[in-house]
């Protein structure tokens, strides 16, 4: 029986297992996790009432990977959709919050931007055409929209996402059909027209709209409801401490019955025939570097942005007796603004039964790729920097009745520009050592949908080699 290791029991680490029991239905499979729970970043905590969600607040139902694997697990019915209210998005400019328009009649009548900024947005159909080099995110707005669009919407967005810089990041690597887009129209404007010509079910980014989407816990009942399927496959508390490759494509003769690589943790070690990391890329990056030193290399570039979560709940009478009720997803704030949080969400306009009865849920967002100091501000200091920019934002004056507070030291990983030279280079030096596999956030997307989408493909390739692998057995043994 052919054997595979997963390393890391996020929800790509999962995902991957999961498609693999399908696709290899007759290789042993392990998943070893270093921590004493599954999840990774994905945490919902229930605590008086509230849940707190740590990382993603949710995914978009538009991703067919996600909702088979949703469906796989019998999840479905925990399925909870968001609040149409939430569909109401907010950027906080010059002092104020300013509805997202959504519509040209509300673009034209907001004050989120100024008047030569509008009519430089009438110019996108005219803009320049894209540079030979790995563009940034920022460059590419300014490009399209000018300057003052850029950094408002388009750089407000990116603090949304990545908690990034869209000045550093990477176009290509982060929003890759935009990216195909620009190259095949030259213009936003062109490529929306040409879309809506092709199919009226697609939006005008030409692709299907969605939905934020969580579950009824939370989104760890993803996680959560992986883990328990997979069953014994699943080792929480076993961090792995070494890697070691036995051959390479390239390498000499192997005994037949051999597997070629040999994972270590603190308690055992295991044989393996495949092998798929799907922990941060750090982590991998520790156990390549003696055998695969240049792969290792390529993954340590790939930073991360610290993020702290802040979780403030309210009385909601006392609370709209202050500033009013809450009624779209949260808003954004783009650097310069003198504010220090990235945002906030209104957790219980997005979703029901996210706080008791007549109470609201408020999550901040502090720290990010422009403030790594953030996240190692004790409790007090993030609280009251919570509270003082939600009263600068939102005139909201009131003390919080709850709160609760949660760090991500290796938060959202940054695509800068490169990323996908450097992912090119991983690819190349992994084709060294059939059946070494890599996944997860650091790669091809940070959103749940893209890991889930790229475990899936990361597991066609394993089992692919598991097939190859136990071939080459039967045959030896025959001869």
């Amino acid at each position: 029986m052919t054997r595979v290791v997963v390393v890391g029991g996020g929800i790509a680490g999962l995902s991957t297992a999961h498609a693999l029991r399908a696709q290899a239905p007759d290789a042993e499979i392990v998943l070893l996790e270093g921590s004493e729970r599954v999840g990774g970043n994905i945490r919902s905590e229930a605590i008086d009432g509230y849940l707190c969600e740590a990382g993603p607040d949710g995914f978009l139902d538009n991703a067919p990977a996600t909702l088979a694997l949703v469906d796989a697990l019998g999840l479905t019915p925990r399925l909870m959709p968001s609040r149409d209210e939430a569909r109401r998005r907010y950027i906080f400019r010059a002092g104020r919050l300013h509805e997202v328009p959504m519509s040209p009649a509300a673009f034209l009548r907001t004050r989120l931007l100024s008047l030569p900024a509008k009519l430089r947005l009438l110019a996108e159909p005219l803009c320049a055409r894209a540079p030979r080099h790995d563009e940034t995110i920022l460059h590419f707005a300014e490009r399209h929209l000018g300057r003052e669009a850029a950094h408002v919407l388009v750089g407000s967005m990116v603090s949304g996402i990545f908690a990034g810089d869209a000045s550093q990041l990477s176009l290509r690597a982060c929003f890759p059909k935009m990216f195909e887009m620009d190259a095949t129209y030259g213009s936003l404007v062109r490529a929306m027209i040409a879309k809506r010509r092709t199919s009226r079910h697609e939006n005008g980014m030409g692709a299907p709209a969605g939905r934020l989407t969580s579950f009824a816990g939370g989104m760890e009942d993803l996680v959560r409801g992986a883990a328990q399927s997979l069953g014994p496959i699943v080792h929480t508390g076993r961090r792995v401490i070494d890697l070691h490759a036995r051959s390479a494509a390239s390498g000499g003769p192997r005994l037949v019955g051999a597997r070629a690589f040999s994972v270590t943790t603190l308690s055992q070690r295991i044989e393996a025939d495949a092998v798929v990391l799907a922990g941060p890329s750090a982590q991998s990056a520790d156990l390549l570097r003696s055998f695969a030193p240049s792969v290792a290399a390529q993954l340590r570039v790939i930073n991360t942005a610290p993020l702290a979560v802040v979780c403030l709940g309210y009385d909601t009478s006392a609370l709209a007796a202050d500033r009013g009720a809450l009624d779209g997803f949260g808003f954004l704030v783009p650097r310069g603004e003198n504010v220090r949080i990235l945002g906030a969400l209104w957790e219980t306009s997005i979703y029901e039964q996210r706080a008791p009865l007549g109470k609201s849920l408020l999550r901040v967002m502090v720290g990010g790729a422009t403030d790594h100091d953030a996240v190692d501000l004790d409790d007090a200091t993030l609280i009251a920097t919570a509270r003082h920019d939600l009263e600068q934002t939102m005139g909201l004056r009131i003390a919080p009745e709850f709160v609760h507070v949660r760090r991500h030291y290796h938060g959202i990983p940054q695509y800068t520009t490169g990323h996908t030279m450097r992912l090119e280079r991983v690819e190349s030096g992994l084709a060294g050592f059939p059946g070494l596999l890599v996944t997860g956030n650091a790669y091809r997307g940070v959103s749940v949908n893209a890991c889930i989408e790229d475990a899936s493909r990361v597991a066609t390739q394993a089992a692919e080699h598991l097939r190859v692998v136990a071939h080459r057995g039967e045959y030896a043994v025959a001869r």
